[in-house]
């Protein structure tokens, strides 16, 4: 799917981090214009009018975000689950299917335990799920180890269709 929303960039700003293997500023120079126009919006039917590269580019930074922060039981409590069916089918045409394995655990996971995971809770009882939930240590054990080789090939993948992200002049 082509996107209809292709944010202004500074091309050379992007090739240049590229060149110099700097992933996190590539991936902010992508991925900031995707959250500001989302926050502008106020709301993630956003997303559908985005390439598939941007929507992955976009829903991994929740997870990069959220897992870094609190792993997938933090991700899932604060809403996200639902990105995981678009962002695991993404990354299996993109060929991380390892990443994807992770991912689509996640939500086998989330079945499972999914009374548990879905109810209110107070703050004590969202810590507590840390745990009950000791299959989650094992899936964020798996995500820390492949997230930078994950970003890297979403990002190349960004850097040989930069069209698909962001406006290229003719």
């Amino acid at each position: 799917m082509n996107s209809k929303f292709l944010p202004a960039a500074d091309i050379d700003k992007i090739k240049n981090a590229h060149a110099m293997g700097d992933y996190n500023e590539l991936y902010d120079l992508l991925a900031l214009p995707l959250h500001e126009e989302l926050y502008r919006r106020q709301t993630f039917e956003f997303v559908d009018e985005l390439s598939d590269g941007q929507q992955l580019l976009l829903t991994y930074d929740y997870v990069r975000t959220q897992v870094g922060q609190g792993g997938f039981i933090q991700f899932i409590e604060n809403g996200y689950v639902s990105l995981l069916p678009n962002m695991i089918e993404q990354l299996n045409k993109a060929g991380d299917n390892e990443m994807a394995k992770v991912l689509d655990d996640v939500l086998k996971v989330f079945v499972l335990n999914k009374d548990l995971l879905s109810k209110p809770k107070t703050v004590q009882e969202f810590a507590q799920l840390y745990d009950e939930l000791k299959e989650f240590e094992i899936i964020d054990s798996r995500y820390h180890k492949l997230n930078a080789p994950t970003i890297r090939l979403m990002l190349d993948y960004a850097i040989a269709h930069l069209e698909e992200f962001v406006a290229v002049a003719a």
